[in-house]
């Protein structure tokens, strides 16, 4: 599968596509990603693996095809879950060509759901917390569980029954304060990203974070001003509604005198740690400066010792590596030495653990035909292990592992790796 010298000159196919042309010439058409590739073990259709996608992405660069409607199904059947980088011996950024490419050459939806939900509700934590106040009172009532158990979720309209069905328990949780101390001698000062989603629907998680980072000696701030990161705009190309988040974001943690901004969810910390290079011209200095300061919890933690009392936690978990951590981030063992601190933890490993879940940010959303095969293969390995507690560092992929677990009537918990932590905390308190 050689490729021809580019019909189009360098500079061109920059300005047109945003893309770096060399990035394209990196590849060598090896092929050691397409084992790590979800869509092409599910399809085993050469369009749909990695290198197939760059010959797509570059022939249509140099206008050598069109960009007919089958090329762009197998370039939005990318779940962009970046196992290809991890793979690949010639260190191709694949994530900084499907990324600017789909934005520039793929048109963005124009449906009611992507205007009016993906990208005005989810991305606004209060709007979304409002919204969801019919759905907490029909769980309070067992409505959710029965609609689920019945499959009355079919009947709704096919996006809104998806949406019911990849709900987590609501329970309400206090707000997160601006500022907390450091249990003990003080020893880091951070500040918290909560993001849109994850606050409206796992701030549970926040608070676990606030209590697990206190006992470490950090000092925590958490910036009222702070947005979403942009990724929902942004793998939807909505490029300039992604950038005004990232400047937003980039005021509320730029003047703070902190030692790191703590992420706790992968596809958020992806986004922000990319802010740097994600759009490079007025601003990109200031956007890198906070992608500097960005680490997930499971980083910051790992780097920063552990100094806590930890007390016994009987359980039998398995580790799922969620993609834009394990692939994006290159944060793979962080987490695993966290949780082998826990006296009693028993972690069980998982065939092909950062296998993508196929929740991918909105893909089960959108992509809902592969988003379910992903999701019955990576429940399917969660159950070889034998284990009932999954630990999941992302929101996405804790929705998606329930929402398959639930469907197929199997109780599972998933939580992150610093509930487990907090817990621990609590168990060496009593």
């Amino acid at each position: 599968m050689n490729s021809p010298s580019p019909s189009v000159d360098t500079p061109e196919s920059r300005t047109e596509l945003g893309i770096d042309y060399a990035t394209f010439l990196s590849c060598v058409h090896c092929g050691l990603c397409t084992a790590s590739c979800p869509t092409y073990k599910e399809t085993l259709d050469e369009n749909d693996s990695p290198r197939g996608r760059i010959y797509l992405m570059r022939s249509v660069a140099d206008k050598r095809i069109e960009l007919t409607e089958p090329i762009r199904r197998h370039l939005e059947l990318c779940l962009d879950c970046r196992a290809c980088e991890t793979a690949c011996p010639s260190g191709v950024e694949y994530g900084k060509l499907i990324e600017p490419f789909r934005n520039r050459m793929l048109p963005a939806p124009r449906d009611v759901f992507h205007r009016w939900i993906l990208w005005k509700l989810f991305p606004n934590a209060r709007r979304l917390e409002r919204a969801l106040l019919p759905a907490r009172w029909a769980s309070s009532l067992g409505l959710l569980s029965f609609v689920r158990a019945t499959g009355l979720w079919k009947l709704l309209p096919r996006r809104l029954g998806r949406l019911v069905t990849l709900l987590p328990p609501l329970r309400k949780h206090p707000r997160l304060p601006s500022r907390v101390e450091a249990v003990g001698e003080r020893r880091a000062t951070v500040a918290l990203f909560t993001g849109c989603v994850a606050d409206a629907l796992f701030r549970d998680v926040h608070w676990a974070t606030l209590r697990v980072l206190q006992a470490n000696g950090c000092d925590v701030i958490v910036p009222k001003n702070q947005a979403c990161c942009g990724a929902i705009h942004y793998h939807s190309s909505q490029e300039e509604e992604a950038r005004t988040l990232a400047d937003q974001n980039v005021s509320a943690f730029a003047d703070l005198d902190v030692d790191a901004v703590v992420v706790n969810v992968a596809g958020c910390g992806a986004m922000l740690k990319e802010y740097g290079h994600a759009w490079p011209e007025d601003g990109a200095g200031k956007r890198a400066q906070l992608a500097q300061k960005v680490r997930d919890v499971n980083e910051f933690l790992d780097e920063l010792g552990w100094v806590a009392p930890l007390g016994r936690l009987p359980l039998q978990v398995t580790y799922h590596d969620a993609c834009h951590l394990a692939h994006a981030q290159g944060v793979r063992e962080a987490p695993r030495r966290l949780l082998e601190r826990i006296p009693g933890l028993c972690i069980v490993p998982l065939d092909e653990s950062d296998t993508c879940c196929g929740a991918a940010g909105s893909y089960n959303l959108t992509q809902t035909e592969m988003a379910d095969r992903l999701a019955r293969r990576k429940l399917q390995n969660i159950l070889r292990t034998g284990a009932r507690t999954v630990v999941s560092a992302n929101a996405g992929c804790t929705l998606q592992i329930l929402r398959q677990a639930t469907l197929e009537g199997i109780r599972l918990r998933v939580v992150h790796p610093v509930q487990l932590l907090q817990e621990s905390l609590e168990a060496a308190q009593q």
